[in-house]
């Protein structure tokens, strides 16, 4: 067993794991982060990703070990004081989601693509979020949503 302290959505946790145990499986199992969801196991669907330091990866391929001394955020750390992330906010007007298991996901890697890049084209939003697959929508809407979310977002830093 190796200890760890891990920030989890503003809460330290410190804990004995594995030292193979993967960081979704300690957010999920040791944390109760049950909105990062497990999806393929194998990096490739994005399902799992969360933010580690404020930038998105998918925690299917990160040890927990590896997020020792660093700051998680899950989905559940998005909303604050009660208030849906904009992002959150955008997913849920523009019917981004049908099954909703890549969204979790989904809304991490949009959120961090809007970091980079605070005005993306339709194009670059489709790139943003390769790494995410969706099996029930054809990303419209979800691209609609991302660029929704720049704009509110983008507005509410012009008002800042």
């Amino acid at each position: 067993m190796t200890r760890i302290t891990v920030t989890v959505d503003g809460v330290s946790n410190t804990d004995d794991v594995e030292p193979r145990m993967l960081l979704v499986h300690y957010l999920r199992e040791v944390v109760g982060k049950v909105g990062t969801v497990v999806g393929c196991d194998t990096s490739n669907c994005g399902a799992c990703t969360v933010h580690l330091d404020g930038r998105s990866v998918k925690s299917c391929n990160v040890l927990a070990v590896q997020a020792d001394g660093h700051e998680v955020t899950t989905i559940e750390g998005l909303a604050t004081n009660g208030e849906l992330h904009p992002m959150q906010t955008a997913f849920h007007e523009n019917h981004a989601l049908q099954c909703g298991y890549c969204t979790p996901g989904m809304i991490m890697q949009a959120v961090d693509l809007l970091r980079e890049n605070p005005d993306p084209s339709e194009e670059e939003i489709r790139v943003g979020l390769e790494g995410n697959l969706c099996r029930c929508t054809g990303y419209h809407n979800i691209v609609k949503a991302v660029a929704a979310a720049a704009g509110s977002m983008s507005s509410e830093r012009s008002n800042a």
